[in-house]
């Protein structure tokens, strides 16, 4: 049986279509569709239930090293009520999971997971557990929203007590909104300005919700324009741009990355390969024809011979073409390659550009 969040039959009254999405029946668009969701968050603001997602927490007197120890990039340099963007890897420097860090207290973390890994991540954890921690999966006990846009802040201040443009971009803050305390952090997955808010009482939650949905500003969105506004960034999805058959390095994430760190699980095999360097390497690409909408699993080709895959496509909102992500072999890397994509049976052209294919308003080349 599917799990539902808090927001449930508030969607259903929105005339939301409801999917199953990693073991959760969520809303995937509502009446006016994907494309109007999508530029709706590019231009005002939207508000989305993300209360499938994972939250893990770790406390005790060794917190900071096992974290450390458990994910790629540096924990021990978060100051309280910072957020970080990592990955858990394996022993072979693939990736278990990509997560957010937060750092609550000087002891005391939280790990955003993503949905369809809570209970595998959870046991990934606790398999590794050294030192002094404590480990607890709080997954049950949150609901979280997602408010994301332009106007966010400005809708947002309205019903919170605390000024919100004094937290900066991947810190969090505790804050009294509609006359109770939540935990808000300035992060998101739509690169625009935004916020997610994490609520341990769900009538709060859906309190919020619904007043979030007066101002004229505000419409809410689902997954399917989330998936939209994710690829336009070059963010990665789990299960789609990176999983436990990609690694680290070969996904673009080296950035958080962290081999200075003494010691992390996966770090002698992505010394390794950082040293040897990677086969293939994950890329963005255009297709020629706009009618051409790559999508995941197609085949890549270069002077007709296969080179990789597709792992993420659709036709983007913002720019009316093609888009998509994919790992090619390397030398056919380069921003500027031509490559083929073999779209129901016919390969059609596009070229490797860089990521992102839209950042801060403006549509990247």
């Amino acid at each position: 049986m599917l799990k539902r969040t808090p927001f449930y039959e508030l969607h259903k009254m929105l005339g939301a279509k409801m999917v199953d999405f990693a073991g959760f029946e969520m809303p995937i668009q509502y009446k006016e569709g994907i494309i109007k969701e999508h530029i709706w968050t590019r231009t005002k603001a939207g508000i989305f239930d993300v209360s499938h997602m994972g939250e893990i927490e770790i406390s005790g007197k060794d917190a900071i090293s096992f974290v450390n120890y458990i994910t790629s990039n540096d924990a021990s340099s978060l100051e309280i009520m910072q957020v970080q963007y990592s990955t858990m890897p394996t022993e072979e420097g693939t990736i278990v999971d990509d997560l957010l860090v937060y750092r609550l207290k000087e002891n005391k973390f939280l790990l955003v997971v993503n949905a369809a890994n809570i209970e595998k991540d959870y046991n990934w954890i606790m398999s590794h557990k050294k030192g002094e921690v404590e480990i607890i999966n709080r997954s049950p006990e949150y609901a979280q929203i997602a408010f994301q846009g332009p106007l966010s802040e400005e809708v947002l201040g309205r019903i919170t007590e605390e000024n919100l443009s004094t937290l900066p971009y991947y810190y969090a803050m505790y804050a009294t909104v509609l006359g109770k305390r939540i935990l808000i952090s300035r992060t998101g997955y739509t690169g625009e300005d935004g916020f997610e808010l994490y609520f341990e009482d769900f009538q709060h939650a859906k309190d919020v919700f619904t007043k979030l949905l007066e101002f004229e500003e505000v419409k809410p969105i689902a997954l399917g324009a989330r998936d939209t506004l994710r690829l336009e960034m070059g963010y990665c999805l789990y299960g789609n741009d990176i999983d436990e058959t990609t690694n680290i390095i070969e996904a673009g994430l080296s950035w958080v990355l962290k081999l200075d760190k003494e010691d992390f699980i996966g770090k002698n095999a992505l010394l390794k390969i950082k040293e040897e360097g990677p086969g293939r390497r994950r890329v963005g690409f255009i297709t020629e024809k706009r009618s051409a909408i790559p999508r995941h699993g197609q085949k890549i080709f270069k002077n007709d011979v296969e080179m990789g895959y597709v792992t993420s496509g659709t036709m983007s909102p913002s720019l009316r073409e093609g888009i998509g992500m994919g790992y090619v072999k390397r030398p056919y890397t380069k921003k500027g390659t031509e490559i083929e994509i073999d779209i129901r049976g016919k390969k059609e052209k596009a070229q490797i550009i860089r990521l992102p294919f839209y950042k801060n308003g403006t549509v990247k080349r």
